[in-house]
């Protein structure tokens, strides 16, 4: 149960953050200084975003950054939705919030915002937490806090659910929880990654011979997320060559759609030019022109955002907490 529960002390803290936010909310609003006026390159809106820092563990040193965007309409009778991206790593706010079901998404130029017609905040109130902290901009002082033993979201959204429906809160709050929802989770590394390996077959995007490598060559029950994954090298060469045939740029989960090269999209974001290509009605350059636009320093300040300084860019993905990530897995795994 060890790498599969994780981090509990984890859920708990955002269970008591959602509190927090929850009951502010309800009681009349957020904090005054966490509304956001508006966004650099922002369209108008009729509704009323929010964003910050929840200082989870003052201590610590440990704060979570969120991103709230109120329904268009009739917001306090609206539910609530939140949103988590995975990894564990990987950014909601970037993610969720301003690629996906938000009620933005990135302009071509990397400058500005255009309105995302099919918004979930049509229907409900948009929560979107960045954790763990290394994530996005949350952070912490403490090192520790950037390692975690959740495997990924497909198990720490149900212990969340769980954690918030069980818990007990002194001022009698309870969550009224309507359903728990996962897109492609990681659940299974036995399953999950030679699954992978079929789906790119199947699509005609590497040959019978690797494939049958992979099947034939690699002991899937016993793979790990170390530098070898713990395999011979005929399967380790297999699975570099089916990489490398699909290449870095490739979207896996839509894999029809045409390619944004990163040199020629950053060129063209530096000189102020569009770098947007439409693929089957999708912006296949959206990655690239949310990253500049999160990194510029007029849009982290409308946002009340990186408010230590952070030495490193705003990124999509903390390669740092994914790696700890999965080292810690593999400890806990082996105990």
């Amino acid at each position: 149960m060890k790498n599969i529960i994780g981090d509990m002390g984890r859920l708990v803290f955002v269970s008591l953050l959602l509190v927090g936010l929850l009951g502010s909310w309800r009681v009349g609003g957020f904090p005054a200084e966490d509304l956001v006026a508006r966004l650099p390159g922002q369209p108008d809106v009729g509704f009323k975003q929010f964003a910050g820092y929840v200082d989870v563990d003052v201590k610590a040193g440990r704060s979570l950054f969120y991103y709230f965007a109120e329904a268009e309409a009739d917001a306090d009778n609206k539910p609530l939705t939140l949103w988590l991206n995975g990894g564990p790593g990987c950014s909601s706010v970037g993610g969720g919030a301003f690629t996906e079901l938000g009620p933005f998404f990135p302009r071509g130029d990397g400058r500005g915002l255009l309105i995302n017609s099919n918004s979930w905040n049509k229907v409900s109130n948009l929560l979107f937490v960045e954790s763990p902290a290394g994530v996005g901009w949350s952070y912490s002082n403490t090192t520790s806090d950037y390692t975690t033993g959740d495997a990924a979201a497909g198990h720490y959204i149900p212990q969340l659910a769980e954690v918030l429906l069980n818990h007990k809160y002194s001022n009698g709050l309870k969550f009224n929880i309507k359903g728990v929802a996962i897109g492609n989770p990681l659940l299974r590394l036995d399953r999950d990654i030679p699954a992978v390996y079929e789906y790119f077959w199947s699509h005609g995007m590497i040959s019978d011979e690797i494939y049958l490598t992979v099947t034939d060559r690699c002991e899937f029950d016993d793979y790990s997320f170390g530098g070898s994954h713990s395999q011979t090298d005929s399967c380790n060469n297999a699975i570099s060559d089916a990489n490398l045939i699909v290449g870095q740029y490739t979207n896996y989960l839509d894999v029809i759609q045409d390619i944004c090269y990163p040199s020629i999209v950053q060129q063209e974001l530096t000189l102020k030019k569009y770098a947007t290509k439409m693929s089957i009605g999708v912006d296949v350059c959206m990655s690239f022109e949310r990253q500049f636009y999160f990194n510029l320093p007029e849009v982290q300040q409308a946002l009340h955002a990186n408010r230590t300084s952070l030495p490193y860019s705003w990124s999509m993905c903390s390669e740092y907490v994914i790696s700890q990530s999965h080292k810690q897995t593999l400890s806990s795994s082996s105990d």
